[in-house]
């Protein structure tokens, strides 16, 4: 499954894979789900040791504005539904238009790293969050990536999933936290 995703990611092309059954499907899934959890929690870490080692200020988090202005079955709401259901439409939809195209790769990295910078708006503008702006939006390109292949191959219901369910593991724990009034720092 690694093999064929690192080839995917080197070489995306358009092909549906449209005899795999849905239990293979599911596995599949969750081990995207797995693959990308990982990643993006080493590449949280790698980002906050860069920041503590070179002391930097990266401001406050669009998730603590959240936690102060909204209520937690609102964050959940927006998390785990509209933002999977819009992102996925706007970078993933249109990959069925490049579906024959020479260019499909080409658009395949274009919307991959929109996707990813889109969420520099999660941190408050300043110099060192627009140059460390690669390594802040790192885990949603990887994230990306993961859910443009599985967009691919088992369509964009697919890759909605995938993304809910990654946004509700990453959100849930500090949802509860919040809920629990366990202070989150």
């Amino acid at each position: 499954m690694l093999q064929e995703l690192l080839f995917f990611i080197k070489n995306p092309v358009y092909e549906p894979n449209i005899t795999t059954s849905f239990s293979n499907k599911l596995r599949v899934f969750f081990t995207l789900l797995i693959i990308g959890l990982c990643s993006s929690i080493l590449l949280l870490m790698l980002a906050g040791a860069v920041e503590n080692l070179l002391e930097l200020e990266m401001g406050k988090h669009a998730m603590s504005d959240l936690l102060d202005h909204y209520s937690v079955v609102l964050i959940f709401f927006l998390a785990v539904i509209i933002a999977p259901f819009f992102e996925e439409l706007l970078f993933r939809g249109p990959l069925v238009f490049f579906k024959h195209s020479k260019y499909f790769k080409h658009a395949f990295y274009l919307f991959t790293i929109a996707f990813g910078f889109m969420h520099i708006s999660n941190f408050e503008m300043n110099t060192q969050v627009l140059l460390f702006s690669p390594l802040l939006v790192a885990p949603q390109i990887g994230v990306g990536f993961l859910l443009g292949f599985i967009r691919v191959k088992f369509g964009l219901v697919w890759s909605m999933a995938l993304h809910a369910l990654y946004n509700m593991v990453l959100v849930l724990p500090i949802l509860i936290m919040q809920l629990l009034d366990i202070p989150i720092e």
